[in-house]
């Protein structure tokens, strides 16, 4: 199942939904916004990476293989006055403080190689200048330019909605920010990497977890079927995103049927205009019930 990730690991997401589904979830059931970052922890391994956002973001990068990995938190920290609206900001992050197998010092002479955005910034304007001061420079803030480090962010959705009546600006948002910023201070254009839905790569991720997953499930399914790509005859996009979840669910196509709840973004009484579902449903219950419904006659 996809879920944004909040900056969370797949294990503790997976633990909170068991507890509100009453049912047992793999972390290998759960695939996240930030998931495709273990895929780089490979070439990024043993070099200095920063992550930013809510949560627990050094933890997520840390669980996938990255061992040399610091918070936006804690790398700001380091630099005196890198923050000029610091004096006037009146809350604290706890516990803000330099991973010990990186000392103050190797900050100073250590170049970042990678920013990677694991879920929504909290403090904006500190993380576009501490960002900025890293892309600018080549990895190393207050020093001569250089070539900009790698930059990846775990989505670039826009809007999101929460229990605010109107949708919230989300980690699109901040990227179109930093973007246009880093861009009126810098010679080069901002390059960066934007996984997550509606990329097509993330649906088509899903189906390749999914497929290794049927035989964990289905001892009775023959071992030929498991890597074949054909093996699904329907997959499901349940989302209440049409610019994000539908279109993605649309572009990548076969085998993905979209069903858009109106939960949260989409609030609409007819189908979206511009990135239409193949079923509008009032409710997730809804969703399941009409899957349910479906696969047992089809069966």
């Amino acid at each position: 199942m996809f879920h944004a990730g909040g900056g969370f690991p797949e294990a503790k997401r997976a633990s909170e939904l068991s507890q509100i589904l009453g049912i047992n979830i793999s972390p290998a059931q759960v695939l996240q916004g930030h998931s495709p970052f273990r895929q780089l922890a490979s070439r990024f391994e043993n070099e200095l990476v920063v992550a930013a956002g809510k949560g627990e973001p050094a933890a997520v990068m840390s669980e996938y293989g990255f061992k040399n990995v610091l918070t936006i938190d804690e790398y700001a920290s380091c630099f005196e006055h890198i923050d000029p609206l610091a004096p006037y900001k009146k809350w604290t992050t706890k516990n803000v403080k330099v991973n010990e197998s990186t000392p103050r010092n190797d900050v100073f002479s250590e170049r970042v190689q990678a920013a990677f955005i694991v879920s929504d910034p909290v403090d904006w304007s500190r993380d576009i200048q501490v960002l900025c001061d890293i892309l600018k420079t080549g990895g190393l803030p207050g020093r001569n330019t250089g070539p900009q480090p790698s930059l990846y962010f775990a989505n670039d959705d826009l809007e999101y909605q929460t229990a605010f009546p109107s949708e919230r600006l989300g980690m699109g948002a901040f990227r179109i920010a930093l973007e246009s910023i880093f861009n009126s201070i810098h010679s080069q254009p901002l390059d960066y990497t934007s996984f997550g839905k509606p990329n097509p790569s993330v649906f088509q991720n899903a189906e390749i977890v999914l497929r290794q997953l049927v035989p964990l499930f289905y001892n009775d399914v023959p071992a030929k079927n498991h890597n074949n790509a054909q093996h699904f005859k329907t997959l499901y996009m349940i989302g209440d995103n049409p610019a994000v979840d539908i279109r993605g669910a649309r572009q990548t196509g076969v085998p993905w049927f979209s069903i858009l709840t109106r939960t949260g973004v989409f609030k609409g009484k007819e189908n979206h205009h511009k990135f239409p579902a193949d079923l509008v449903v009032d409710s997730v219950e809804e969703a399941v019930d009409y899957i349910l419904t479906k696969e047992c006659k089809d069966s």
